[in-house]
């Protein structure tokens, strides 16, 4: 149930959040976009925390949206890129340098600068029409590192144990359970993954900066530059402090307007001086909202860790992770929207629950029955779970350095006596039939349960290769098994092996939805499931929802909720983000397979939620 505790008056300010996005003015426009952090993929659902003073980080879609309708503004004459500490995959890479191309092939100049670069950084970069770098800054263009951490000494330490099974030899997401080193298969794939990005980095920059391939791997053994070293070397075009950057802005684009809002949207003015303007306001925005006829673009995303049970947005943000049961009714509200002419679901998922993968993937099977297009998008990672959603598409489009494949089953189980032995505390078990202690935590599984839980592994397995083979069928080059396993795949990879359709980003999976419907370019997307509203809010805190679903969902929800509210698991990761982001992501995945195995028999996790990058 809701609680309204903050002040009234802040709700009302959070009311501007519903005004339309800012437009072109009649005045030429410089947009600039500035990268930091992370880059989440989907919009945010309610968006209330800048409103009271929290930063909200640009996503993917707003960012690709924006740069979309400024290539084709008349009155946008040049883009700019702000890198500041940016957090991007190397598929959000490939991503934003297509978009960035777009813009160049429509004429518009686009300028980057940042005060340093890194591998990604500079990958990006290298794409613009300027690259400009702070002249005391610094270039680590030091190539790809990763590494994969590992927890047994850690459960050791704790008296815990790992009891896990794999399907599929090359099946390695549960090694960091009971593993100190990779096993020679899952050396073997994190090598043949990092060779694919490793010469996707070089093709790049070197195509953009017009240097020979040897010549950036020469660049990339010697590590590090200085700002003028980077410049004699080509990696930058010019050396800048931030103001001489924006005088050389207002000399080019002269009479243009330089802004940062370009598509953001912005509050209506309230009449203050009125004693009933805000109260007004306040009842124009708890009116339902208008639905458009236009034809639309259905897109779903499945974000994070696969988990069942329904997320749980708050005023304040949105939950965590890609959950079942709200990515179902969202597939199957845009089935019932008779506006909507094509569905676009973007994975970026390292996977989660075998079950809650399968519930996302019968949604969308039964959208295909309504006989439009349906197509695929991958982000960063689409593996395991993420590929299993994915397998039934019309088509599927990927970026080159895409991590997906892993098709493989994990389970198994923590075993926790060590821990309890260490603190004092005795455990006295009683049962009732054969079999009802098969998940006890006490112990490891004896040889009986290893095989009845072997069995459920290779028929959850097995019906993941079905789901492949019905929706991909003769695209598949040789045999399934082979490509299977638990093996993992660049896009690039994968394209040649028929696991995917095509290279491409979102961009280019919504041209071909549009293409594929019919719609020209007369069409909107809309997101599933649609932002929510106060009304939206209000009613469900009164038991006045106005979703309809014939069964009540009383899952409690995602993953990671129980280990992530302790105190001292919360603590750590927050320092751990500050000092370490990388290994905290590492370890929050850790987390969540922690729960998930306490909570599932049998898991579709890739076999990267563990590297460190």
């Amino acid at each position: 149930m809701l609680r309204l505790t903050k002040p009234v008056a802040a709700i009302l300010v959070m009311l501007a959040a519903w005004s339309p996005a800012v437009r072109a003015e009649d005045t030429d426009i410089v947009p600039v976009f500035k990268l930091k952090g992370p880059l989440p993929e989907a919009p945010d659902m309610f968006g209330m925390g800048e409103l009271l003073g929290e930063k909200t980080p640009m996503n993917m879609f707003d960012l690709l949206e924006r740069m979309r309708t400024a290539r084709s503004d008349e009155h946008v004459r040049g883009v700019v890129l702000e890198i500041e500490e940016a957090q991007l995959g190397f598929a959000q890479i490939q991503e934003l340098r297509a978009q960035i191309e777009a813009l160049k092939a429509a004429e518009k100049d686009v300028w980057i600068y940042c005060e340093t670069l890194g591998p990604g950084t500079l990958a990006l970069g290298s794409a613009a029409s300027k690259l400009v770098l702070m002249p005391t800054g610094e270039v680590m263009f030091h190539g790809l590192h990763g590494e994969s951490m590992y927890f047994k000494g850690m459960l050791d330490k704790i008296g815990c144990e790992a009891d896990i099974i794999h399907c599929g030899a090359y099946k390695s997401a549960g090694e960091p359970f009971y593993r100190t080193g990779p096993s020679k298969e899952a050396e073997e794939q994190q090598n043949k993954l990092l060779d694919g990005i490793f010469e996707s980095l070089i093709s790049e920059v070197a195509k953009n900066r017009r240097l020979d391939p040897g010549e950036v791997r020469r660049l990339i053994d010697r590590c590090e530059f200085s700002a003028k070293d980077a410049l004699d070397a080509k990696l930058v075009d010019k050396l800048q402090y931030r103001e001489d950057f924006l005088k050389s802005l207002r000399k080019n684009f002269s009479d243009a307007k330089i802004t940062s809002k370009y598509g953001k949207k912005q509050g209506p003015e309230i009449d203050f001086d009125n004693p009933f303007g805000v109260f007004k306001l306040f009842g124009d925005m708890m009116k339902p909202k208008k639905t458009s006829d236009k034809p639309a673009i259905a897109v779903v995303y499945v974000e994070g860790a696969i988990s069942g049970g329904e997320a749980e947005p708050s005023l304040f943000g949105g939950s965590t992770g890609a959950h079942s049961g709200t990515i179902r009714k969202a597939i199957a509200q845009a089935a019932a929207d008779k506006n909507v002419k094509a569905l676009v679901l973007r994975v970026d998922s390292p996977g989660g629950s075998a079950i809650a993968s399968d519930v996302i993937c019968e949604a969308t099977k039964r959208f295909k029955k309504s006989g439009r297009p349906f197509i695929v998008s991958m982000g960063n990672v689409a593996g395991s779970g993420g590929y299993y959603v994915s397998t039934l598409a019309d088509t599927i489009f990927a970026q080159p350095a895409t991590i997906t494949g892993s098709i493989g089953v994990v389970g198994g189980k923590v075993i926790t006596k060590g821990i309890w032995d260490w603190a004092g505390i005795s455990l006295h078990e009683y049962k009732r039939g054969k079999h009802a202690d098969i998940m006890n935590t006490n112990r490891r599984f004896s040889d009986e349960e290893r095989t009845l839980i072997t069995n459920m592994m290779t028929r959850v397995y097995g019906e993941f290769k079905d789901r492949v083979m019905e929706g991909r069928g003769k695209k598949i080059k040789g045999d399934l098994e082979p490509l299977a396993g638990g093996r993992v795949y660049t896009g690039a990879q994968a394209l040649e092996i028929g696991l995917i359709d095509k290279l491409g980003g979102f961009a280019d999976a919504i041209k071909h939805a549009a293409s594929e419907a019919e719609l020209g370019s007369d069409y909107e997307l809309r997101v599933f499931p649609p932002p929510r509203t106060l009304m939206d809010i209000f009613a469900e805190a009164f038991g006045g929802s106005k979703e309809k679903d014939e069964m009540v969902d009383t899952s409690v929800g995602g993953i990671g909720r129980g280990l992530f509210a302790l105190p001292a698991v919360s603590e750590t990761l927050e320092t751990l983000r500050k000092i370490d982001p990388a290994k905290a992501r590492c370890t929050e995945n850790f987390l969540n397979q922690v729960e998930l195995l306490s909570r599932e028999r049998v898991l579709m996790i890739g076999d990267t939620a563990n590297l460190v990058r």
